[in-house]
């Protein structure tokens, strides 16, 4: 009974811990004069892209910026591979 216990335990605080550690990759523009960028940023709460849409519009407007698409949602392993893509914009938002 203890080891099922813990197993439930531990199990509930890995849930949690990739709960939170949830990123999304995504495409932002500006107008006069045009910029487009792509970028990296962590996201809280669900790790889906209609969570990860509804932050990113409020943080990006918020410095002028216009969110076009998010492209996907993943955990820390997709980090490395999108890092030199996002440049400045790597975890910035």
């Amino acid at each position: 009974m203890k080891q099922i216990a813990v197993s439930l335990f531990l199990s509930l605080a890995l849930a949690g811990t990739a709960h939170a550690q949830c990123y999304a990759d995504y495409k932002a523009k500006q107008d006069n004069p045009l910029r487009l960028h792509y970028g990296v940023a962590q996201v809280s709460g669900a790790c889906s892209a209609g969570n990860a849409t509804a932050q990113l519009r409020s943080r990006l407007a918020a410095q002028g910026w216009t969110l076009l698409q998010v492209q996907s949602v993943f955990g820390p392993e997709g980090l490395d591979q999108r890092k030199a893509s996002a440049g400045q914009f790597y975890l910035r938002f």
